[in-house]
């Protein structure tokens, strides 16, 4: 069951970049970004209310909280439908399995986690296989710097995504994954969707069915499934064991990429993508983590 619910979750979240690209001409990023997190907001703001007081209170922990806010919603989210404008999907959830890697190294930095040899080995494949995917397997590309502006834009969103992962953590050494998620939304809310109403003057909605069911799609399905899904899996896996699948998120956003959207799969999706994946899987897999879940189980 736990493999099932981390599975579930990937999946949902692959769908994100999916419609996110698919809804490129329809809604702006800032737009997007808000209309989910409110969504995401009243969610998360329902299941605090069963919490301790101290959980929902942002007190010694607040700068980690703001920190993790503007990192996710403010950052992350928008860059992420930003560069959906201008890359492809598949691209975007190959580029996105780079980010346990990104996480590790940013980890070792910020809150001292110790980044182990295979986690290097492993960050060494990502970057080899980002840095393929992003100049399309040209040596040209690589040397006088020509690189598709949206997988650039991606690459950020993955590293705003890295940063979010780590402040998280410090947060949740004091708290729970609900409390450090709504009290980080209620801080980054009204800043984004400041933003959005600026946005709306220059991008408007295009409100047909279509756009409806798509947002309301990514409202439900990844900000609130996933999450649950994710948090059910942890906690049946252990983190270490969780994290392992984590890197089906490639995979299931490439295959949904070509399939929903046609995008067109090469033999530099096929070998670079795979580099990534191979990145994560050989820094997830190490013996800390095979330790870890030994205990848990």
């Amino acid at each position: 069951m736990g493999v099932i619910f981390v599975n579930l979750a990937t999946i949902c979240w692959a769908t994100n970049a999916v419609l996110g690209r698919w809804l490129r001409d329809d809604i702006g990023p800032l737009t997007l970004t808000t209309l989910r997190f409110t969504v995401a907001t009243a969610f998360f703001g329902i299941l605090l209310r069963g919490k301790p007081l101290q959980e929902r209170r942002y007190g010694k922990d607040k700068w980690w909280i703001i920190a993790m806010g503007l990192a996710g919603v403010v950052s992350f989210s928008p860059l992420l439908y930003l560069g959906l404008r201008y890359s492809t999907a598949v691209n975007c959830a190959l580029i996105q399995g780079f980010s346990p890697l990104i996480t590790a190294l940013i980890a070792g930095f910020i809150i001292q986690e110790p980044v182990s040899k295979r986690q290097l080995a492993g960050a060494i494949l990502g970057i080899i296989g980002v840095a393929g995917l992003l100049s399309n397997g040209s040596f040209t590309f690589l040397v006088r710097l020509r690189f598709n502006p949206g997988d650039l834009i991606l690459l950020a969103a993955a590293v705003m995504w890295a940063f979010y992962a780590v402040f998280g953590r410090r947060v949740m050494r004091n708290r729970s994954a609900v409390a450090a998620t709504a009290l980080s939304n209620f801080i980054s809310l009204p800043l984004i969707a400041a933003a959005a109403a600026f946005e709306l003057q220059h991008i408007v909605i295009n409100l047909r069915m279509e756009t409806i069911a798509a947002i309301v799609h990514i409202c439900v399905v990844p900000t609130i499934i996933g999450y649950l899904s994710w948090n059910r899996g942890v906690t049946i896996l252990g983190a270490g064991g969780a994290m392992v699948f984590y890197n089906t998120l490639p995979l299931y956003g490439a295959i949904l990429g070509a399939t929903l959207l046609g995008e067109p799969l090469g033999i530099n999706h096929y070998f670079f993508g795979g580099l990534i994946i191979a990145g994560g899987l050989w820094a997830t897999l190490s013996k800390d983590h095979q330790r870890s879940r030994a205990r848990q189980k």
